[in-house]
């Protein structure tokens, strides 16, 4: 095809970026150079860079990466949705995070933004009746990264989990746009019920640290879950909940509290 007839790249803002930060990686730090090129520069796009860190992570002696790696790539070719999910991820974290400093940072080195991407791909491989894979992927993930998510559950785009440590969502969990978390979080059951039994969270809702949600409930779009709350009803949009059980404390303080990551609990007046 002649050079005027070719069709031109699409615009990607962000894995431009990405490139950019990669190089700027290894002026700084020469050592990185290796892990850098075959992460980030020695790729196309954004997906083919996940598709290879994901098979770097969740490879084990019993699946090999390149058979990971290829089911990564089946997912990201059938459905755009993920890359639209994974940047929408990666520019929540750097914005949300003050220890992210650049785009590059969350695709080498944060195990709450490379699980998302992982668990994404299970979830395909459930959506498309490949169960066992998807298991496989939900406990690799657990045993890299310390995070469980069932494959069935339902996670929006934009989501930002903070350390990441003992993650927790369960099965018939739904976890809307733009959400916020801190580690030790929890979106469980309350029993054996095998129906629908796992938190419904709205979109801009930020959970704090070692909270814990239980049961089929609802909680609001932009409510704020106060660290260590237990939360075992529905919670209006727009409220701030905290306590053992949770219980509503004031407003969220704020219309987006899962961007602002605003945890301080005001007291009312006379308090």
């Amino acid at each position: 095809m002649a050079e005027h007839q070719r069709k031109p790249r699409p615009l990607d803002p962000v894995w431009d970026r990405i490139q950019e930060d990669a190089k700027a990686a290894i002026a700084s730090e020469p050592l990185m150079g290796g892990m850098i090129h075959t992460t980030v520069l020695h790729h196309n796009s954004l997906e083919s860079a996940l598709s290879y860190r994901i098979a770097m992570k969740l490879a084990s002696d019993e699946m090999p990466s390149q058979i990971v790696r290829e089911l990564a790539d089946a997912a990201y070719t059938a459905d755009p949705s993920l890359g639209d999910a994974a940047r929408a991820d990666l520019v929540a974290v750097y914005e949300r995070d003050p220890a992210c400093h650049s785009l590059l940072q969350p695709l080498l080195f944060f195990k709450g933004f490379q699980a998302i991407q992982a668990y994404r791909i299970g979830h395909w491989l459930w959506r498309n009746d490949r169960k066992d894979l998807a298991y496989f992927f939900q406990a690799r993930v657990s045993e890299v990264f310390g995070i469980d998510i069932h494959p069935n559950a339902r996670i929006g785009k934009g989501l930002m989990i903070d350390h990441a440590h003992s993650i927790v969502i369960g099965e018939t969990a739904v976890v809307g746009d733009n959400v916020s978390m801190l580690h030790s979080v929890t979106l469980g059951g309350t029993g054996k019920e095998d129906d629908d039994r796992h938190p419904k969270i709205g979109d801009g809702v930020l959970i704090g640290a070692g909270a814990k949600v239980l049961g089929n409930i609802r909680i609001g779009n932009c409510s704020r879950i106060a660290a260590g709350s237990v939360v075992l009803q529905e919670v209006p949009p727009c409220k701030t909940v905290a306590g053992v059980p949770a219980r509503i404390v004031g407003e969220a303080g704020c219309d987006q509290p899962a961007l602002t990551m605003d945890q301080i609990l005001n007291s009312s007046p006379g308090d």
